[in-house]
C-alpha cells in the first residue's frame, strides 16, 4: 500500500471517528434507547462504494473498536460489532447485486444493523421479549438509512474517483 492510500484510509477513519463523537454530543432524543443516526456510517458508506471492500471493512472495524473504547464499554462495543458486521455484510452484498442504489443499500445496511443488535440483547439477556422492541428499531435504521445514504450519494458523487 502506497503512502498516499494510507493516508486517505486514516483520514478515513479519523472523519469517522469525529462524526461518531460529533453524534454523541448531540443533545437529541429519540425517546427509544439506542436510536441513532450512525454518522460515521457515511465513511463506510463511500468506502464501500469509492475504494476497495477491504478498507471498508478495515474502516468499519476500527471506527467501532475506537469508538467502543473512547465513548463507551466493552458490551456497547459487542452491540456494535454484531450491529456493525452484520450491516457491513448486507450492504456489501447488496451493493454486489448492482440491483439496488446507494439509499437502498443504505437503508438495508441500518435495518441491519439493528436486527444483528437485537439478535445479540437476546442472546445476553436470554429472551425473545426484547423481540417487541424490533419494530421501533426497523423503523429507525430505515430513516437513519435514508438520511445517511442521501448524504453519502451526495458526497459519492463528489468523491468519484478520488478514492
Amino acid at each position: 500500500m502506497n503512502t498516499k492510500k494510507t493516508a486517505q484510509i486514516g483520514m478515513f477513519v479519523a472523519v469517522a471517528f469525529v462524526l461518531g463523537y460529533v453524534e454523541s454530543l448531540l443533545p437529541i432524543s429519540f425517546g427509544i434507547p439506542g436510536i441513532k443516526l450512525g454518522l460515521s456510517n457515511i465513511v463506510v458508506l463511500l468506502c464501500l462504494y469509492e475504494g476497495t471492500v477491504k478498507e471498508a471493512f478495515g474502516i468499519a472495524i476500527v471506527r467501532i473498536v475506537l469508538s467502543g473504547f473512547t465513548f463507551g464499554s466493552l458490551s456497547m462495543m459487542m452491540y456494535g460489532l454484531a450491529g456493525g458486521m452484520l450491516s457491513f455484510l448486507v450492504m456489501l452484498l447488496l451493493k454486489k447485486s448492482n440491483r439496488f442504489s446507494i439509499y437502498g443499500v443504505s437503508v438495508a445496511g441500518g435495518v441491519s444493523h439493528n436486527i444483528g443488535q437485537i439478535l445479540v440483547a437476546m442472546f445476553v439477556l436470554q429472551t425473545g421479549m426484547i423481540m417487541y422492541y424490533l419494530p421501533f428499531l426497523l423503523a429507525a435504521g430505515s430513516v437513519a438509512g435514508i438520511c445517511i445514504g442521501f448524504v453519502g450519494g451526495i458526497l459519492a458523487k463528489r468523491l468519484h474517483g478520488m478514492f
